[in-house]
């Protein structure tokens, strides 16, 4: 069942339904978003090159407000998402089913307490307001 030829046979969403057999801490949707926070992430700091923990977090972080605005904790949070030891073990996860790489010194500790949720989404979101990036519902920019 470990057999590399037969982990690199299994599409990208059989892979994710195998992580989600074995760890139901987070929902589907926290898999999904992750990736595309990565996306997202690569595209700021310039595609060809390592993204770091830190840079994900921030870069996750964004992502979220971008897309969720008020909401973006309480959406991560329904997700299982609660910090930033969250997105750790969600990348690990996939780097465990060959979804995602690491480097060597990649290790979940670099996802360790970088920022509470609370003051994050909240107060990112009051700021992003006033610099008219994130849209307040019924608030025309």
């Amino acid at each position: 069942m470990n057999d590399p030829s037969d982990r690199e046979a299994k599409r990208p969403e059989q892979r994710l339904d195998e992580i989600l057999d074995r760890d139901r801490r987070y929902r589907r949707e926290a898999y999904v978003f992750v990736s595309a926070a990565l996306g997202h992430t690569v595209q700021t700091v310039g595609e060809g090159r390592h993204v770091t923990g830190r840079e994900l977090c921030d870069g996750l972080r964004d992502y979220a407000l971008r897309q969720f605005g008020r909401l973006a904790r309480t959406v991560l949070e329904s997700w299982g998402v609660c910090r930033t030891e969250d997105i750790g073990e969600i990348v690990f996860n996939m780097v465990e089913a060959g979804l995602l790489r690491k480097t060597e010194e990649d290790t979940r500790d670099d996802f360790a307490g970088l920022y509470d949720f609370e003051e994050a989404f909240d107060r990112s979101f009051e700021m992003h307001i006033g610099s008219g990036d994130v849209d307040e519902p019924g608030v025309e920019t």
